[in-house]
């Protein structure tokens, strides 16, 4: 069994404020036939605030605000994953992270072990970062850099993060249109980890920088990151059943 881990951002589960049912529904029939062919698949699924919003339009700029969002939409989020899973005689979990388990040996051990049991018995575990309870301190923000963390720790061989965006570019695609995708990355800059964080979606926390802090913390830990569209998952799908690399950009050492 090959083991992956799928990040799954906001945007792509949200749309006019509601959730984006169609994509949900898209998401879990691609888990499903990568369950077929022997993978193994850990979900990273944004979305908690942005569900929780489509009932109760509080400012989520302040705190608490976005902390009750999330305490709200969680459940919301879960129970559409549970019911699209159950149509195939799938279950599904749902397993809230904060950054500090990753320093703690003890702690870590046990969410391996839940994690281990869980696939072992064909349950596809959801993880979220858990936002009511987690301090500035002791948070990632952006569940990119948690999907990295739980893709090495969980000992995952892959990241694919599904995004607004088909690939990584040259440049700029929204001001330029001479920018094309690189397909293949191996070393990222220091320049390019520098840059302003800058989401395309309202509930988005990261933009492309913390998909290439992701990529880079993956890339000097031996591991690779896959990043393509959430909004067409045919060539994620061919990418990672069919070897066949049309959209999208695959993170990882130059010598693999």
């Amino acid at each position: 069994m090959k083991r992956i881990v799928l990040k799954v951002g906001s945007a792509i589960l949200t749309q006019d404020n509601q959730l984006a049912l169609d994509r949900l529904l898209n998401l879990v029939n691609l888990i499903v036939k990568l369950k077929q062919n022997n993978y193994e698949v850990i979900l990273v699924s944004s979305g908690a605030v942005a569900a929780g919003y489509t009932v109760l339009q509080l400012d989520k700029n302040i705190i608490s605000n976005k902390q009750a969002l999330a305490s709200i939409g969680q459940p919301l989020l879960l129970d559409r994953y549970i019911k699209k899973f159950m149509q195939h005689n799938i279950l599904s979990s749902q397993v809230l992270l904060e950054a500090s388990i990753f320093n703690d040996q003890v702690r870590l051990q046990h969410a391996k072990d839940a994690i281990n049991t869980l696939l072992n018995n064909n349950v596809v575990p959801i993880i979220n970062e858990n936002d009511v309870t987690a301090i500035d301190e002791l948070v990632f923000g952006d569940n990119d850099q948690l999907a990295a963390h739980v893709t090495y720790n969980f000992d995952a061989s892959l990241l694919v993060i599904l995004t607004d965006i088909d690939g990584y570019y040259d440049l700029n695609p929204t001001t330029n249109k001479d920018a094309k995708i690189r397909k293949v990355v191996t070393n990222i800059s220091s320049d390019e980890l520098d840059q302003d964080c800058c989401a395309n979606s309202q509930f988005a926390t990261g933009g492309i920088v913390t998909k290439l802090k992701a990529a880079d913390f993956l890339i000097k830990n031996n591991l690779a990151m896959f990043l393509c569209s959430g909004f067409e998952l045919k060539y994620t799908q061919e990418f990672l059943l069919q070897n066949k690399h049309t959209k999208g950009t695959i993170f990882r050492r130059d010598d693999v």
